[in-house]
């Protein structure tokens, strides 16, 4: 038996994009739109950004952290899969990258769904934890910078609920995380938050080979 997930060549990948992503227009936009900026590269797929809208519906989702929204293509797709009354909290530090969500937001109507806290993500963590936040929230997703992914992965959990599941963008790093020669610091902060989760027992536990790999955890 193979040990590898199937590799897509681009044909494969249009096909599967052909049978299963519903992207709605305005996040089509949104990314054509991204795909034309200095850091594109930070954007998340459209595929990964419907299987979260997913993720969050199957948890009936109601209150989401993100930290790390760029232009707001995640952000986006999860609010359109929440409830009226869902909230996210939206952590970022670039206002600049921020405006195009915000823009993209009021034109899907969703604005109000979404606080925007522009600010290091560590602060904004322990915040959220001083104004009673713990345990309250359902979802969280983590997709800044990865020197901090620790910090960012305990602030989380500690706001999650029981039961409450987080994502975690970028575990595989295009595959330098299973490369000894790559020792940089964002590289060897994702090994050790990839070591540390292998035996958290906080947490039940999954690596999926999406995108640039995703981990899957839910807060026991």
């Amino acid at each position: 038996m193979s040990r590898q997930t199937l590799t897509l060549s681009d044909d494969l990948y249009d096909y599967l994009l052909g049978v299963s992503l519903r992207e709605p227009p305005l996040l089509a936009r949104l990314r054509e739109e991204t795909a034309e900026m200095p850091l594109a590269v930070m954007q998340i797929s459209p595929e990964q950004g419907q299987f979260m809208a997913l993720l969050a519906e199957l948890i009936g989702a109601r209150r989401v952290l993100e930290v790390g929204t760029f232009t707001g293509y995640s952000a986006l797709a999860v609010a359109l899969a929440l409830p009226a009354d869902g909230r996210i909290v939206a952590c970022d530090v670039n206002e600049d990258t921020t405006a195009v969500a915000r823009r993209y937001w009021a034109e899907a109507g969703v604005a109000d769904k979404i606080e925007l806290r522009l600010g290091p993500a560590v602060d904004t963590l322990e915040a959220l934890l001083a104004e009673g936040g713990g345990e309250t929230f359902d979802f969280a997703f983590i997709d800044a910078d990865k020197v901090n992914y620790d910090a960012y992965y305990e602030g989380a959990l500690a706001l999650l609920r029981q039961g409450g599941l987080m994502v975690i963008d970028n575990v595989l790093w295009s595959g330098a995380v299973a490369d000894p020669e790559r020792q940089d610091a964002d590289t060897s902060a994702l090994r050790a938050l990839n070591a540390k989760l292998h035996d958290d027992q906080r947490i039940s536990l999954s690596l999926l080979p999406v995108s640039d790999g995703i981990t899957l955890a839910r807060k026991r």
